[in-house]
């Protein structure tokens, strides 16, 4: 089953058209962030070591298609900063730029010479943001951040898996996923204040911590309260009951929830247990998430001697809220994922097309845009110095 196709335009614009953003980030959270801007029509410029953003390193098979994705709508300069040529054009960069991202060690950048304070009176309207583990101060400041040592240090990791066996740590990018999806917000804020007078530049110190720590929701204040530390519960959860994940008779998985008590009490009746809708030990959610055992085994044995397809259209029947644990096959199958365009396949000179996720959010009047192919290291290097007034013969080989 095909994709809906996306072509790359390099002449379609977007809600932000005219916003340059100077990206000297490295991996995930930096790249998602500005992801979010190019994909909206900001001209988002990677600044590049000559060994390129290690990102273009992490490959499946050979193939560096986290760039691909990652990289899309961007342009790339490759510079050697440690070179004084190099560094001269960064500052005329920086002349042309609305926002400049970085996520150095902090107190690098001032090292480099680079220094906030003197990017704003440089230029003082540009946004600063810089991504860092722990954030610009604190007595974390200067540890290596990367997003796993924050996924366990902001208490996720804690609440993830099963009581008897270790934490688990997501398998995939989330702090950095989280972090970027927050820094394109607050370099929108910081736009929007330039915008309408309330300021000129500013600095954005953006930490993997603080983000992720904000996904665990009141657990502070539930603490604080009563005393009590949450404890993992696998798929099921502390909050509400029944949910979990459970098996039916063909080995597959679904996934069921009954937050409200409505749809509680259709789960028990579906499964020929009317008699815990007169329990008082089912009686309110509360109830129900301190006899979760109990109510986890009726709905299990249920499930386990129904298939999948069975127990799924006879659950969702009763209005109950369930669906399949997919994988990814399973998502690209799945044809709500296509009469959506959740994926589509993007225009790519190696593979023809290559199957991504389309533009999110989608705005009715100003909608994402497809620009560019995620670019080669420095493939606009000598068309971006030319732009800002640079010969590219200045610059000393990297």
């Amino acid at each position: 089953m095909s994709f809906a196709t996306r072509r790359f335009d390099p002449t379609a614009t977007g809600p932000l058209d005219g916003i340059r953003v100077l990206d000297l980030s490295r991996l995930m959270a930096g790249n998602m962030l500005s992801l979010q801007l190019a994909d909206f029509g900001a001209d988002v410029v990677k600044i590049e070591p000559p060994e390129g953003d290690p990102l273009r390193d992490w490959k499946d098979d050979g193939h560096s298609l986290f760039w691909k994705t990652y990289g899309r709508n961007k342009r790339s300069v490759m510079l050697n900063l440690r070179q004084p040529s190099a560094m001269e054009a960064l500052w005329q960069l920086v002349d042309t730029a609305d926002v400049f991202i970085e996520n150095f060690r902090p107190g690098t950048l001032e090292k480099m010479g680079l220094a906030p304070d003197k990017l704003l009176q440089r230029n003082p309207d540009l946004i600063v943001v810089r991504i860092s583990g722990f954030g610009q101060t604190g007595p974390y400041s200067q540890l290596p951040g990367f997003g796993t040592i924050v996924e366990a240090m902001s208490g996720f990791a804690d609440r993830t898996g099963f009581p008897d066996r270790e934490p688990v740590l997501p398998p995939l990018a989330l702090a950095d996923m989280i972090a970027g999806i927050y820094g394109a917000s607050a370099t929108m804020m910081a736009l929007y204040a330039r915008q309408t007078g309330r300021a000129r530049g500013q600095v954005i110190d953006l930490s993997l911590l603080e983000p992720m720590f904000s996904v665990l929701g009141p657990e502070a204040a539930i603490h604080a309260v009563t005393g009590k530390i949450k404890q993992r519960v696998g798929s099921a959860s502390n909050t509400a009951s029944p949910r979990n994940v459970y098996q039916c008779a063909d080995g597959k998985y679904l996934a069921l929830s009954g937050s409200t008590p409505a749809v509680a009490r259709r789960i028990f009746e579906v499964i020929g247990r009317s008699d815990m809708n007169g329990d008082l030990r089912f009686a309110t959610n509360s109830d129900r998430v301190k006899n979760r055992g109990l109510v986890d085994a009726a709905i299990g044995a249920w499930f386990a001697t129904r298939s999948s397809e069975e127990a799924l259209s006879t659950m969702r029947a009763a209005g109950a809220t369930v669906g399949p644990v997919y994988n990814i096959a399973d998502a690209m199958a799945d044809e709500h994922f296509h009469e959506r365009e959740i994926i589509v396949d993007a225009e790519d000179d190696g593979f023809g097309t290559l199957p991504m996720h389309d533009i999110v959010p989608r705005l009715s009047e100003t909608p994402g845009i497809w620009r560019r192919q995620a670019p080669g290291l420095g493939e606009h290097t000598a068309e971006i110095l030319r732009e800002a007034g640079i010969d590219p013969r200045t610059l000393e080989a990297p």
